[in-house]
């Protein structure tokens, strides 16, 4: 259900079921966040990029009466405590690295859903796109309610998700719910691209925490105080002489630092800048 492939730092995530439009059921979630749960622990992965195998990128969930994707009473809902909206852990979001998505084609439900949790998105611009969960007694997943508007506004969200219509590539773009919208058989390999440049230039630390921040939902003070945290973390490291002097000398950054060697300090750093209660 998924292939996996890592060469020169960036790891490629497909979802492979291209004689079914690779629609989403129980094992392709797990194998997804098994996926990212590499990625994210792997030091040698610098970017991800996610897409689909065929001419689409993933239809929706699988809906075949095997499947049992909308279960009602019974058997089903007994197991319903362990039944979660967001079925992919860890989440693209969650992982330490930028996680693009390659909309190759067709992005339907949780296969568009799924994709707004990535950290930049390129889509096929003939594309039909659609979180269509509300013409379907259902309601939208995977956290679109705050990745949709997040990455537009609300009124765009509200266009999209209460209506649940479907729409192209090419309008996704002009939305805002994506970069850039290509044509199909350019869309991996600008993905390729662009998880490549940030494999070869980008310190990993830096997007990690940058990353970190995009998607804190936090306020002015907070991201204040993080950012004031994330650069007591950095300064003064190798690393952050690295940066300046291969720029000067024009030539590619030799990255030491690590994220997992960094992260317990990340964790540190966080909880030493946070300010006391009040009394």
């Amino acid at each position: 259900m998924i292939k996996f492939d890592i060469r020169d730092g960036v790891a490629v995530v497909t979802l492979d079921r291209p004689d079914e439009l690779n629609v989403f059921s129980g094992g392709m979630g797990s194998a997804l966040g098994d996926a990212y749960a590499r990625c994210d622990a792997d030091d040698a992965v610098r970017a991800v990029v996610l897409t689909g195998a065929g001419r689409a990128f993933c239809a929706g969930a699988d809906m075949s009466p095997e499947a049992d994707s909308f279960a009602g009473p019974g058997e089903a809902a007994a197991r319903s405590r362990k039944f979660s909206a967001s079925p992919v852990r860890p989440a693209a979001w969650e992982v330490r690295k930028p996680v693009i998505a390659a909309i190759n084609g067709h992005a339907i439900g949780i296969g568009f859903t799924l994709a707004m949790q990535c950290d930049i998105r390129l889509v096929a611009e003939d594309a039909k796109l659609a979180i269509p969960q509300v013409r379907r007694g259902m309601v939208p997943d995977a956290q679109s309610h705050w990745t949709v508007p997040a990455a537009t506004s609300r009124a765009v969200a509200a266009d999209i998700l209460l209506t649940g219509r479907t729409f192209r590539g090419a309008e996704a773009a002009v939305l805002g719910l994506v970069s850039r919208a290509l044509p199909a058989d350019e869309v991996l390999p600008a993905a390729l691209e662009i998880a490549r440049d940030i494999a070869t230039n980008v310190h990993p630390v830096s997007a990690a925490l940058t990353k970190r921040l995009l998607w804190a939902d936090a306020g002015l003070d907070e991201v204040e105080r993080l950012e004031t945290a994330y650069h007591r973390v950095l300064m003064g490291t190798d690393d952050a002489r690295e940066g300046p002097r291969a720029w000067s000398e024009r030539r590619t950054p030799r990255w030491t630092g690590t994220v997992t060697g960094a992260w317990d300090g990340v964790l540190a750093a966080e909880s030493s800048e946070r300010p006391a209660p009040s009394a």
